[in-house]
């Protein structure tokens, strides 16, 4: 067994056998019993008190952001100096996050990292409710959310009246719209295999009959494979540009203004990398609260938690060293402004904050350095947290840091959240965990057909139960 296994992965023997990618002796149908098996039985306990908790959030968050739109922006802790605090930050924050998806399901497509068939369907849709979240600061930036639609190029009849395109709002509308269809687009074509499993063993009649209208008369003949696997190829490639592109045009957002602590160069790789970073984070607790959640410690394994944990100490090293990058240009450029921010940012009154952010995403990081953390679910849960928390202090730091002490001291002043700011951000949380829980209940959060590929690999005897399987499992693999 050991030979073969040799002569079929790139892996070493010991760490394939020691750490397999699918643990257990799966056959081809227990891989489709064991993802639908929580579709179609009972939720956990633990399943309902998370989705209760995500539930009471987003009730506060659509209170305060109701309550808002009714009174007004002034709501906010807002001043005439701090003109983007909370909102921005969430924005930035949330459009991070949403990059680890297509990073798992397209670049590591492209590369042909067979790791990612067991997280790559949950990354999908975790970018999909990301940029959801993220979309909703914007329009409520703008102070009357109801003509939010006044940023897309539509015909009007008001004269030469038309979007200005030099306009950071402008930019913003068309990233985030570009980046979701194609993300949404990606998701459901590969959840189409996936679909047309369900049509054929669920128990349930309408979610028969839902499946079957969704999986577009999917029949697992080789044209339909064929085809599917080009346009799937195309959409990966499609992708993958935007993961460079939609956090590079958020950069803009603030490299474009010509103050200190913004106007840098460094500013769209430090945040492209910076949301990668805080994507695989998020990635990792939710993987962690899949596989607990619905019982899928076999195929959300180890190795895999273990290789996204690599990816965030090598994009932990990129931040630090645009941290490190900041300062040095500061000193170099001989700028008094420049200078005095990032000394500010450090010594000023929201030291704090900017401690807690190198904190978090430069040393806390570290100790994944070390194949026993790497490989122990509570502390790689505990770490994956402190990121995302750092992460959010970095555009808070970013954000506030440059604007509550600017070029005039005669417009110098402090910001502090209110508390309408503070539910509208657990809001955003309570709507995000709240469709990933849906997500997890009534879809398979496990990508069925790609799993089975990457099983023949993972147990050579498979073969023996594949050949057996194969006529009844012949229109899903």
């Amino acid at each position: 067994m050991a030979d073969v296994a040799i002569a079929r992965s790139p892996e070493p023997a010991s760490d394939s056998i020691a750490h397999p990618l699918i643990e257990g002796l799966k056959s081809l149908s227990s891989v489709t019993r064991d993802v639908l098996a929580p579709m179609e039985a009972r939720p956990t306990g633990l399943w309902y008190a998370a989705l209760a908790a995500s539930l009471a959030l987003l009730a506060l968050g659509a209170t305060a952001i109701t309550y808002q739109i009714a009174t007004g922006v002034g709501t906010w802790g807002l001043n005439r100096t701090v003109g983007w605090a909370f909102d921005i930050t969430n924005f930035v924050f949330w459009i991070g996050i949403g990059h680890a998806g297509t990073l798992i399901s397209a670049i590591l497509f492209l590369f042909r990292q067979r790791w990612r068939t067991s997280v790559n369907r949950a990354a999908e849709a975790m970018t999909i409710f990301a940029v959801m979240c993220a979309g909703i600061f914007p329009i409520i930036h703008t102070g009357r959310p109801w003509f939010a639609y006044w940023m897309m190029p539509y015909p009007n009849f008001r004269g030469p009246l038309w979007v200005n395109f030099r306009s950071p709002l402008v930019w913003d509308f068309f990233a985030i719209s570009t980046y979701f269809t194609v993300s949404a687009t990606f998701w459901y074509i590969g959840l189409l295999p996936d679909l047309a499993t369900i049509r054929d063993k669920s128990e349930s009649p309408w979610r028969r009959r839902l499946a079957g209208f969704l999986s577009l008369g999917w029949n697992g003949s080789y044209r339909t494979w064929q085809r599917y696997e080009v346009v799937y190829l195309m959409l990966a490639g499609l992708g993958t540009p935007l993961v460079i592109s939609v956090h590079t045009i958020v950069s803009w957002d603030f490299a474009t203004a010509v103050l200190p602590g913004w106007h840098a160069t460094i500013f769209p790789p430090y945040f492209v990398s910076g949301a990668i970073f805080s994507g695989m984070a998020m990635v990792l607790t939710l993987m962690i609260i899949a596989r607990k959640l619905m019982r899928l410690e076999s195929y959300i394994t180890i190795r895999h938690l273990d290789a996204m944990c690599k990816l965030v100490i090598a994009t932990s090293g990129i931040v630090g060293l645009a941290y490190a990058t900041e300062f040095f240009t500061a000193l170099y450029s001989g700028n008094p402004y420049e200078q005095f921010v990032f000394v500010n940012r450090a010594l000023g009154p929201y030291a704090w904050a900017y401690w807690t952010m190198v904190t978090c995403n430069v040393v806390v990081p570290q100790v994944l350095w070390f194949s026993r953390v790497r490989r122990t679910v509570a502390a790689i849960f505990l770490i994956s947290l402190l990121v995302n928390v750092g992460m959010w202090f970095e555009r808070f730091v970013i954000i506030v840091t440059s604007l509550h002490r600017d070029f005039l001291p005669a417009n110098w002043s402090t910001y502090a959240p209110t508390q309408i700011e503070v539910a509208t951000l657990l809001g955003s949380f309570g709507l995000f965990f709240t469709c990933f829980l849906l997500f997890c209940r009534f879809l398979p959060v496990i990508a069925v057909a790609e799993v089975k590929g990457v099983l023949q690999r993972t147990w050579p005897h498979s073969h023996v139960d594949r050949q057996q399987e194969l006529p009844k499992e012949a229109a899903h693999v």
